[in-house]
């Protein structure tokens, strides 16, 4: 099932939802200690394996970490070639000094923010999208 790309039915569908918990990026060298069933996400980067991990399974490992971060969900299925999304979701959220960390999965993009700016993104989001032309 393809996914949308149309950037007005994107915007004005994207109905954000806030997943619970708290969630943390940190770095490790291997993956021999995590349980990939825990992560959220992995990337391979030349300095390390980059992991999103909820925050308590983190601190059970001893992982360092810097920022405490909510997951968003846009429940739109976007399709991976779809033009603008994420430049009209961060730009919304850029003007209200919110920084988002975006993660597409296949069916759908993942906003992480920091945790005190959950709310507000949110809100922030319902407002791009009620207002999107």
């Amino acid at each position: 099932m393809a996914g949308e790309t149309n950037i007005s039915t994107l915007v004005k569908g994207m109905t954000p939802k806030l997943n619970e918990g708290e969630y943390v990026f940190a770095t490790v060298q291997n993956l021999n200690n995590i349980d990939r069933t825990q992560t959220i996400c992995e990337f391979k980067e030349a300095e390390g394996i980059t992991i999103v991990i909820d925050k308590k399974i983190a601190d059970e490992l001893n992982l360092k970490y810097e920022y405490i971060a909510s997951w968003i969900t846009l429940s739109i299925h976007s399709s991976l070639e779809a033009v603008g999304l994420t430049a009209a979701f961060s730009t919304a959220l850029a003007k209200h000094h919110i920084s988002c960390n975006v993660i597409a999965g296949y069916y759908h993009d993942h906003i992480f923010v920091d945790k005190q700016d959950a709310e507000k993104a949110i809100q922030v989001l319902k407002e791009l999208a009620e207002g999107f032309e």
